[in-house]
């Protein structure tokens, strides 16, 4: 199929749909023709439009759907293809008017992959059942098959329990599955989707991924469905000539030979990042408020070393090994039991965030957050904001009276709200914040807690549309390239940064480390989907589906100033200990706005479909 073809008559591919009530148990399936070059490469680019159709003033609610699907190269043998993205409107992404904005999560293993095998590329779960189930997604004789199942054996099991248990039951599927956090959904809105990998299942071992942002988990168990099992034959393509060499300059482009372990010439993951960082003191530290200190230089690799035995790991079929696993040493220095992943967001989020700096305290307390089912992000910086106010506050603290580096009330405080019993944290910074008066340094943007990069080095998290670095990819810019002019900012929101989003319909992980655009997105489209689709078309439909999730946001009642910015305390209160320029005033992000509006808006109108029609 030529790519003009494909451009202009998107609605010659086809993908394959099942929506499931759960209030009946019903399952209805269809062929769907794609209306747009945005639902040829699926994910959010597709779910988003299903969620533009839908008036939802409330996140729980019968009539958000919770959207299940793939990306294009889901389940091909193009290196990382295995993501699956989770949709609908937010338990914890809140407008000032209350009403939930639109939002995906996304997570690797081998869910994605055989969720595609089966046959299907999308589920939508409509209402909520009034038992706890599980969806069996299975390939059958005659195509997919899809049946809801009693699960009551799974109820208050932790997502890896879960995975565990349907394991048994199901030893060629793979799973995906909510903790007890989803299960508090009441009370907790940061609830994530625990996902299964081979290693996991096979090793026995909580090696788990998570769809963690946005509270997905929390939707689901809303819905009373506690997990998906997905069964299917292995379909792996033939790897190809065309598709190896795709392969081979993917693990050999600059961005993800970085991830490559250091023994490779690599950073060593993420992990890498807290060195670039503390060069400028600007890793996260005590909420986000760095010291100046090298207290944080007790997690660089080489001291974390003395105390573990560490693995650097890649997730199936991925050669690019971008995680680490961390195992306790036994008395004779051989490999003891896993102790966490460790990798820059939760061991900043759960170690020097937090003023904990000893790794066998922070392994302990990002296990119980994973082990819970809780987007790690979310949590940890929720929980720096309760110490912040309780070193104010010594007379009169929140909670148990945690304060900073306190690691046993903090461990008690994730156990609490992942149990459902701690509200004030589990629903999220911006409502905690809300409540105490202070939100000067409550660190969220538009209701989604930060990242563990300092917001006084990036104005582009005003426009990420679901949360922080991984739906735009300005992050690093002031670190690496040195940005603080208004025209660079300008730029880079509506340019390159926005692009990050791209990865999230296709299917693959952000660690291809190279532009949407880029020759090796062309052509792996063209060896792995059959289908040839021109750069210019794919950061067109890309550039698109970001700014249908803007308008979202706006349509959702997010007011286009006083919530596209950052914690005042960035602007009012700068910190001196940081060596970066201090470069984001209250009048900067007053003028960059203004211009990234300018550029935003005329491209916006038309692509939400008008309510009521």
């Amino acid at each position: 199929m030529s790519e003009k073809t494909i451009s202009n008559n998107p609605e010659s591919v086809i993908y394959k749909r099942c929506t499931v009530d759960l209030a009946t148990g019903t399952t209805t399936f269809a062929q769907v023709p794609c209306k747009n070059l945005e639902d040829v490469l699926g994910g959010f680019g597709r779910s988003f439009q299903i969620l533009a159709e839908r008036d939802i003033a409330e996140a729980y609610c019968p009539e958000n759907p919770v959207i299940l699907n793939t990306g294009l190269l889901t389940g091909t043998s193009i290196m990382t293809g295995m993501r699956s993205y989770f949709s609908g409107y937010s338990p914890l992404k809140q407008s000032g008017t209350g009403r939930p904005g639109a939002m995906w999560s996304t997570g690797s293993g081998n869910f994605g992959n055989k969720f595609k095998w089966t046959g299907l590329d999308e589920v939508i779960f409509e209402n909520r059942s009034d038992k706890p189930v599980y969806a069996l997604l299975k390939e059958g004789a005659n195509g997919p098959e899809v049946e809801l199942k009693p699960a009551d054996h799974l109820v208050g099991l932790t997502g890896h329990g879960k995975i565990m248990a349907l394991y048994q039951e199901y030893p060629e599927a793979h799973f995906a599955a909510i903790g007890p956090a989803g299960e508090n959904w009441q009370n907790n809105y940061m609830g994530a989707v625990v996902m299964s990998t081979d290693n996991e299942l096979k090793s026995g071992e909580p090696k788990s991924r998570f769809a963690g942002r946005g509270g997905m988990g929390s939707l689901l168990g809303y819905k009373n469905l506690l997990a998906i099992v997905a069964l299917s034959s292995d379909k792996l393509q033939k790897i190809t000539p065309e598709i190896r060499d795709v392969n081979r300059d993917i693990l050999k482009s600059g961005g993800s030979a970085r991830f490559q372990p250091a023994s490779q010439g690599g950073g060593g993951g993420t992990w890498a990042n807290i060195e670039v960082l503390q060069v400028f003191h600007a890793v996260p530290l005590n909420n986000f408020r760095p010291k100046g200190n090298t207290d944080v230089e007790r997690l660089f690799r080489d001291e974390v070393e003395k105390e573990f035995d560490i693995a650097t790991e890649a997730c199936h079929r991925c050669g690019i090994r971008c995680h680490n696993n961390l195992f306790y040493k036994n008395e004779d220095g051989s490999r003891g039991k896993l102790a966490a992943k460790f990798d820059f967001e939760p061991l900043i989020l759960f170690g020097s965030n937090l003023g904990v700096h000893e790794p066998a305290k922070v392994c302990d307390l990002i296990h119980r957050c994973d082990l819970l089912g809780m987007d790690a992000i979310s949590l940890g910086t929720t929980i720096s904001y309760v110490l912040d106010y309780n070193e104010r506050h010594p007379d009169k603290p929140l909670f148990n009276g945690a304060t900073f580096g306190d690691y046993e009330k903090i461990a008690e405080l994730i156990e609490d709200a992942g149990r459902g019993t701690l509200p004030g944290i589990a629903r999220g910074v911006k409502r905690l914040s809300e409540e105490t008066g202070e939100t000067a340094y409550a660190m969220h943007v538009k209701g989604l807690e930060l990242p563990a990069y300092l917001p006084d080095t990036n104005p582009g998290y005003m426009f990420a549309i679901a949360g922080g670095h991984m739906s735009m990819g300005t992050h690093m810019m002031l670190a690496k390239e040195g940005k603080h002019s208004l025209e660079e900012w300008t730029q880079a929101i509506t340019t390159g940064g926005l692009l990050q989003v791209g990865y999230d319909m296709i299917g693959l992980c952000k660690f291809v480390g190279v532009g949407i655009g880029h020759d090796i997105i062309v052509r792996a489209l063209k060896e792995a989907a059959g289908l040839e689709i021109a750069s210019q078309d794919i950061v067109a439909a890309v550039r698109r589906a970001y700014l249908r999730g803007l308008a979202l946001e706006l349509r959702q009642g997010f007011h286009e100033e006083k919530e596209y910015t950052l914690p005042s305390q960035v602007m009012n209160d700068p910190n001196p200990k940081v060596t970066l320029p201090k470069f984001i005033t209250n009048e900067f992000l007053g003028e960059l706005r203004q211009r990234v509006w300018s550029v935003f808006k005329p491209e916006m109108e038309g692509l939400l479909p008008v309510q009521g029609e």
